[in-house]
């Protein structure tokens, strides 16, 4: 029991040792910040600009088109990076099956791209 508890004091050293740097930081914060808020400062803003209307205002409906376009491609997208890291390791029915998938990927950026999706007119 006793080479356990060791083999984990370097772990519990480190635990003390984040936990009392995070409280130093967030005290030293507290006691040198500068408290002058004015108006400007402390107002609500919005993506960047004032609130000025009701926060049920209707938004455009490209911005979710966008935005799920993101997401979808990108999440594709995270699929490539353990196919690309074991590529030495892939065999020719997985080359040819990434292969299918990134034709499918292209396709549908294409036909994204041809109804005008990404356009911001």
């Amino acid at each position: 029991m006793d080479a356990l508890l060791r083999e984990y004091l370097p772990i519990l050293v480190f635990l003390g040792l984040a936990v009392a740097l995070g409280l130093v930081l967030i005290f030293a914060a507290v006691l040198v910040a500068v408290r002058n808020p004015d108006p400007e400062k402390v107002s609500a803003y919005e993506c960047g600009f004032n609130a000025f209307d009701d926060a049920r205002m209707k938004f455009d409906v490209r911005f979710y088109l966008v935005s799920i376009l993101f997401i979808i491609f990108d999440l594709e997208v995270a699929f490539l990076f353990p196919w690309a890291v074991a590529f030495k390791d892939v065999s020719t029915l997985g080359f040819w099956s990434m292969i299918a998938f990134l034709g499918v990927l292209t396709a549908g950026f294409a036909y994204e791209w041809k109804k005008g999706a990404m356009d911001w007119s």
